[in-house]
């Protein structure tokens, strides 16, 4: 394995399981902050369109919405004109943890970048940007 595909790899596991402790902390799952931090932008989103600005799959989405309607942090509800669909609404709860998760993510990405210059974090975040650019407009490898 390369050193980059390794040390990514590496990085990336030690991310998650940090932010996934750092969640439960406040009855939020790993990646469920990221569908909560749309939906404090803009409540009352499809999956379908949670989906789209996540760069996930709605059927993700989905999954995750149940989880979270079980823990009380979203509800569904039937859109008004078009009953067809479904939309996900912060319920109490879900508006509640905003402050704490937000100051845990904060906290998470200071923690990750502690040694690292302004220079460094603005190049590592320019890399990323350009990492993800290509591997989501590479078609899939055989």
């Amino acid at each position: 394995m390369s050193e980059f595909l390794s040390l990514f790899t590496r990085a990336s596991k030690l991310m998650r399981g940090a932010a996934d402790q750092a969640m439960s902390l406040h009855g939020v799952r790993v990646g469920q902050n990221l569908v909560l931090a749309v939906l404090w932008e803009s409540d009352g989103l499809t999956p379908g369109q949670l989906a789209e600005l996540l760069h996930v799959s709605t059927p993700t989405v989905v999954k995750s919405a149940t989880r979270m309607a079980s823990a009380g942090l979203v509800s569904r509800r039937r859109d008004e004109a078009d009953r067809r669909l479904v939309r996900l609404y912060l319920t109490d709860h879900g508006r509640s943890v905003q402050a704490a998760v937000e100051a845990a993510r904060d906290a998470l990405e200071r923690r990750a970048t502690a040694t690292l210059t302004d220079v460094e974090r603005r190049h590592l975040i320019s890399a990323l940007r350009k990492i993800i650019s290509e591997m989501a407009d590479a078609p899939p490898m055989e």
